[in-house]
């Protein structure tokens, strides 16, 4: 079951990587979503697969105060481009891309993408970690 997605994710990254020649949209998140939802349940690993989205749950935590109009929200919540410099810059708005441009500084899109995949990629295996090393003390 993961396999189409495995293979379609690939494929996507192939014209997803800068330059983008598409845009994901909704469609294909939707199809993510749930087949990661359908294969956590189905094989028992869901405490696994709440590890793989620790930082969407983070993106989450960070985006409540905008989310709930604690904070004034605009309707897009993206980094400011600067063609001058070619470089994106955090806005006030609260997501993780803001947030890792305000910690990281200004970088180009594709340095933002390889930051943001590097920062996955690093909770995935913290997460893995601590999953292996818990296993006899949880379960």
């Amino acid at each position: 079951m993961v396999l189409p997605l495995a293979t379609t994710t690939l494929g996507l990254l192939r014209f997803n990587w800068f330059p983008s020649q598409v845009f994901v949209g909704d469609t294909f998140t939707y199809f993510a979503g749930m087949t990661l939802a359908v294969a956590g349940i189905l094989g028992h690993f869901s405490e696994t697969l709440l590890i793989f989205f620790i930082p969407q749950i983070l993106n989450f935590v960070y985006s409540v105060p905008q989310l709930f109009k604690i904070v004034p929200c605009p309707r897009h919540r993206l980094p400011r481009y600067d063609p001058a410099t070619k470089l994106l810059h955090a806005t006030p708005n609260m997501n993780l891309v803001n947030l890792t441009l305000r910690v990281l500084g200004p970088c180009t899109e594709q340095g933002l993408c390889v930051r943001l995949l590097v920062f996955q990629t690093g909770c995935c295996v913290a997460g893995l970690a601590a999953h292996h090393l818990l296993a006899g003390i949880y379960k």
